[in-house]
């Protein structure tokens, strides 16, 4: 009986663009822009993707129970 070995790589991405970063999360894309706090990275060309690591750490200080402010929340405080 002949044997096939069959290599696969897969590069997990960093930068995902909203729907991607939104079901990495679990959150419908509506939920997601309205809950997460992690700004995105403007690139060239105007797109917009959001860092893996920034994600994780947002949901790391969620279930610690840690409040992440985001700018916003800070300058609606001055």
């Amino acid at each position: 009986m002949a044997t096939t070995n069959l290599n696969i790589s897969v590069i997990d991405k960093r930068m995902l663009k909203q729907a991607e970063a939104a079901s990495y999360t679990g959150l419908p894309v509506k939920h997601f822009k309205a809950a997460c706090p992690v700004r995105p990275v403007q690139l060239a060309q105007g797109s917009l993707l959001w860092d893996r690591r920034d994600i994780d750490q947002w949901i790391d200080t969620v279930k610690s129970g840690e409040v992440m402010e985001t700018r916003d929340d800070i300058l609606g405080r001055l």
